[in-house]
């Protein structure tokens, strides 16, 4: 497969989606539609957005189990406009792949997924990265919560858990900005940036997300800002298989994500509601937290 002629430095880091988003990433779905007309996913559909992961994806895509307590499971891969062979390794594993023509952003390519996800008929969607630092055998414990009907949106957090990051800075961010969001959001969080998550699909249709890059704490604040009930487990993140980040140094990411969070907060929880009126249900988002002693133990805060 050819590569394309964009080096990674191309990375689209804006705080805006291009102008030409719309026409990739739909030029991108009717390819993946005339390549699987009949698709239909497992009820769990784990999404992968990746970016010239080439090096890693396959031992990414070796980890992903085929069921999660007891719900069976598909993984979808967006390649993000890899210049590198993302898509012919995902094909390899045998996994369904949609991929854009250009790289686009994280969050367009999670979108993207999601709406394939759901239109493909899942019931839970999942998201991991491609560079292997989150692992899937931390899904149990999160999809449980989903099937018990106790949470409705489930992050994998570092903070619970460990991180094999050493990089002080960024672990440092990682605390800052969860103190941020609990407190903007008066519900208690530790850890607002992680990749590995697990919620109902019709969460991903429900909140209102628009970041191409910096999108975890988007979909996070909007999903609480609309009342639904999030979780968190311990995790581990572990280094990278190969490669780099893809959004920039600490400063730069610290910068945007500070950014994004503000936005996020003032549209949700302060611009719309001047003319909607107070929502008391959404006063009352509930976070259950499970320890790694007794993952299947939540208590609400």
């Amino acid at each position: 497969m050819p590569m394309r002629p964009h080096p990674v430095s191309h990375a689209y880091r804006g705080l805006r989606e291009a102008p030409d988003t719309a026409r990739i990433t739909r030029a991108a779905e009717e390819a993946f539609a005339r390549t699987y007309p009949d698709l239909m996913l497992q009820p769990l559909v784990v999404v992968i957005a990746a970016y010239d992961e080439a090096g890693s994806l396959g031992a990414v895509l070796d980890e992903i189990p085929r069921e999660v307590a007891g719900v069976k499971l598909s993984p979808l891969v967006i390649d993000d406009g890899s210049t590198d062979g993302t898509t012919q390794v995902a094909l390899e594993h045998g996994v369904s792949v949609c991929t854009l023509s250009v790289n686009r952003g994280h969050g367009v390519a999670l979108r993207l997924g999601y709406r394939i996800a759901r239109q493909a008929g899942a019931r839970y969607i999942a998201t991991l990265d491609g560079d292997g630092q989150w692992d899937p055998a931390d899904l149990p414990a999160m999809v449980r919560l989903l099937e018990e009907d106790r949470a409705d949106f489930v992050v994998g957090s570092r903070q619970l858990g460990r991180t094999e990051n050493t990089d002080s800075f960024r672990n440092l961010g990682v605390r800052f900005f969860a103190r941020v969001i609990s407190i903007l959001t008066g519900t208690r969080l530790t850890d607002t940036s992680s990749g590995l998550r697990a919620m109902r699909a019709e969460l991903t249709r429900a909140v209102r997300q628009t970041q191409p890059q910096y999108q975890t704490s988007e979909l996070l604040i909007g999903a609480l800002a609309q009342g639904f009930r999030v979780a968190e487990v311990p995790t581990t993140m572990r280094e990278r298989l190969s490669g780099t980040s893809k959004k920039g140094g600490n400063l730069f990411y610290g910068v945007r994500y500070a950014r994004v969070i503000a936005r996020t907060w003032w549209r949700e929880w302060h611009a719309d509601r001047r003319t909607a009126g107070p929502a008391p249900a959404l006063r009352h988002s509930q976070l259950v937290e499970t320890t790694a002693e007794d993952p299947a133990k939540a208590a609400g805060s």
